[in-house]
């Protein structure tokens, strides 16, 4: 398995952190043998936070060897996907090819949401289908010259864009959630149909809060979906993001992390919610945690420090106390 840390550039806006604190805690998964991504949040009006783009080439420009991506993009169905091609190929050139972009359609739910595209000029009813459209316009610029593009949603005629990903492809990856944040979640991490999109459409695929049954089952829809569909699936990625507070008192890791997360996202979280997002407790309970998905297909993990305290520090225990245990 590979582990990664998805970095709070949410938590800017309520004072929880600061940008040198963010890039530091990026330098340090750099320097780890047992980490190899950096990731970041992203949305627009709801859920505001630091940039993704912007973040990541500030780590892109002070990183050599770990991968780059957003967890996820949930501004992706409403950029306008000719100009972000342009800047996610500058991201990858500028990195030396180290992007993985992962979209979703940012909550998906409630009246803040349907403000948000609203205001951007989609109809909330349109967004998830402009997501998917919006994977096919990166992939025609980045692989084509002088050549149109007919979707339903957009039309262009021929252009030719430069610089192109130094990846080729350049993946992009899908994400799929069983449902809200605030809910229990169990079993697949989505729909059979979301998740059969994945395989229809997606490199690699990115969901949380799922068993490890849900994960084989849910790898299982999306294998059968790409094969269906004529694809190669050789080589498809996928990985989890997680909650993480390690403490010596498992009791003191679950006030902690519920604190952090319910201030985050502005919800009240139940101690099982907590514990089915990720590894909070001990650093053994948070092997195990990890353990349990040996045998699922799950590729690894990436870990939000959620804790009021010292982010430094539980990354220094995820690296130090629980990883080497979770063998």
């Amino acid at each position: 398995m590979k582990f990664g840390i998805t970095l709070s550039n949410r938590g800017i806006l309520p004072g929880l952190t600061t940008v040198p604190k963010l890039l530091a805690l990026a330098d340090v998964v750099e320097a780890s043998p047992l980490l190899d991504s950096v990731w970041v949040g992203d949305a627009l009006f709801v859920n505001q936070r630091l940039d993704a783009l912007t973040l990541l080439a500030a780590i892109a420009g002070r990183t050599s060897r770990v991968r780059l991506g957003p967890s996820c993009m949930g501004s992706f169905g409403l950029r306008d996907p000719r100009v972000f091609a342009y800047e996610w190929a500058s991201l990858d050139v500028i990195s030396g090819g180290r992007t993985t972009l992962a979209v979703c359609s940012g909550g998906g739910a409630g009246p803040a949401w349907d403000a948000e595209t609203a205001a951007m000029g989609v109809p909330p009813a349109e967004r998830r289908k402009r997501m998917i459209e919006n994977i096919a316009v990166p992939r025609h610029l980045w692989t084509t010259n002088n050549t149109p593009f007919e979707g339903t949603y957009l039309r262009f005629g021929p252009v030719t864009m430069e610089p192109k990903p130094l990846q080729s492809p350049c993946p992009i990856w899908l994400t799929t959630n069983a449902g809200r944040l605030g809910n229990t979640q169990a079993g697949a991490g989505g729909s059979d149909f979301a998740l059969r999109r994945v395989g229809r459409v997606a490199d690699g695929w990115m969901t949380h809060s799922v068993t490890p049954e849900g994960v084989r089952r849910s790898l299982d829809l999306i294998q059968d979906a790409g094969r269906a569909a004529g694809r190669d699936m050789v080589g498809f990625g996928n990985i989890v993001t997680a909650v993480l507070n390690i403490q010596d008192d498992a009791n003191v890791a679950v006030a902690d992390a519920k604190r952090y997360l319910d201030l985050y996202y502005g919800a009240n979280y139940t101690p099982e919610r907590l514990h089915a997002w990720g590894p909070i407790g001990t650093p053994d309970a948070g092997a195990a945690w990890i353990r349990r998905f040996h045998a699922s297909g799950c590729q690894g993990f990436t870990f939000r420090l959620a804790t009021m305290g010292d982010a430094m520090t539980q990354l220094r225990r995820l690296a130090e106390d629980v990883l080497p245990r979770a063998n």
